[in-house]
């Protein structure tokens, strides 16, 4: 091997050293920021935050088509951040109402919030009405129960949130809320003659606690 080729030999061999001295710290920065991350968030453990639905009036009368099912009205929500020293970006919730799984309202979005330690948020929300194609038993249901005396709804919230702990920011998880509805309902003599039959007066029974998944 001639001297020239040794001293490129020796140049590419430092060149690979160096390269994989660089990766081997980068790597190992990336591993000690993770762990950072990682025991900050075992130390403090945040929960997660509690949501009740304190009310949901009707704007119009849920209307029972053949077969579609659609309601207009106002959710007030009220959230709570059980955290000491955690505070709770809401990055995105769609708040919408549905019966036996089937939409009867559009999505809301609501608009992004920070909510500090221990802090209670209420959002008050209008759902428009839309009419939604559902299976002819789910209508038939919703005649039932409505005949039974009562209409158990859910109102839902899908969303996104971040934990914020000093400027520190986790990344985004799921958000799921469900909180039953239970309305009493009258409904005018002759009850549900024709295909689009409606319930003429709904009434929320009590505020209630919603079950929370992140």
């Amino acid at each position: 091997m001639s001297k020239g080729e040794k001293h490129h030999h020796r140049h590419e061999h430092h060149l690979r050293r160096c390269c994989g001295c660089m990766a081997s710290c980068l790597l190992a920065l990336v591993l000690v920021v993770a762990f950072v991350a990682l025991v900050v968030y075992l130390a403090l453990r945040p929960s997660k935050p509690s949501f009740y639905l304190q009310d949901l009036q009707l704007r119009r009368p849920i209307s029972v088509g053949d077969p579609s099912l659609s309601a207009s009205a106002q959710v007030t929500l009220a959230s709570r951040n059980p955290n000491d020293r955690v505070g709770i970006l809401y990055k995105r919730l769609d708040v919408f109402v549905t019966y036996r799984d089937e939409p009867v309202t559009a999505p809301v979005s609501l608009p992004p919030q920070y909510q500090g330690h221990r802090d209670v948020t209420v959002w008050s929300p209008v759902l428009a009405a839309q009419a939604v194609p559902v299976a002819g038993y789910v209508a038939d249901a919703m005649k039932q129960d409505v005949a039974a005396g009562f209409v158990a709804l859910q109102v839902k919230v899908d969303g996104r949130i971040k934990w914020k702990v000093g400027s520190w920011v986790s990344g985004s998880y799921h958000l799921f809320v469900s909180c039953p509805a239970v309305l009493s309902a009258g409904y005018p003599a002759g009850g549900f003659g024709g295909s689009n039959a409606t319930v003429s007066a709904l009434k929320f029974a009590q505020p209630t606690g919603c079950s929370v998944e992140v």
